[in-house]
């Protein structure tokens, strides 16, 4: 993350570098694509401020590069690009207020999205931590609190592994709402 005067500004395109362990820069790319799309969908231009709740009470600028033709055809499922969106989006303000990285992506079943955890750090569980995601394309603060208690609950039965945070992000306000579990 970035900031000028105060205002924390995240690029989209930073999840294509290839920087984290857990994230290629193929699918770094698709999920920034996946999230531009989803903030054009809801006619939000590069810039455009995401309010940062929960954790932390902030103001952030979303950058990204034009949306095409071509980007709008490959995500034209919109409930797909919304769960993809919201990774990315979530993995670049978890990572930047944890100072983690993702290392992997869970498994399914164990009611999380990603681990979590410094670059250099080749304990299996030491200093690592679970992030749950999830997406809403268009809807009001209490369906993203509800979204938030849901996902909550949802990751109890792996408590003991780890510490854990839960994001959602709701692409028409756009908000980011961050808990610790």
């Amino acid at each position: 993350m970035a900031s000028t005067a105060g205002t924390a500004r995240f690029q989209l395109t930073t999840l294509a570098k290839g920087t984290m362990p857990g994230l290629s820069s193929a699918y770094g790319a698709q999920l920034a694509q996946a999230a531009a799309v989803c903030l054009e969908n809801r006619e939000h231009t590069s810039g455009v401020t995401l309010h940062l709740s929960g954790l932390k009470i902030a103001e952030c600028l979303m950058e990204w590069p034009p949306v095409d033709d071509r980007a709008r055809r490959s995500h034209a499922d919109l409930q797909e690009a919304t769960e993809r969106g919201a990774y990315g989006i979530a993995i670049l303000i978890v990572c930047d207020l944890t100072g983690m990285v993702v290392v992997e992506r869970s498994a399914k079943g164990l009611g999380f999205d990603y681990w979590l955890g410094h670059e250099d750090d080749d304990e299996l569980f030491a200093g690592k931590a679970r992030l749950e995601v999830s997406g809403i394309l268009s809807g009001s603060r209490s369906q993203t609190q509800a979204r938030m208690r849901q996902k909550k609950e949802q990751m109890k039965p792996s408590d003991r592994l780890a510490p854990g945070y839960v994001t959602v992000v709701e692409f028409g306000t756009p908000i980011a709402c961050v808990e610790a579990t």
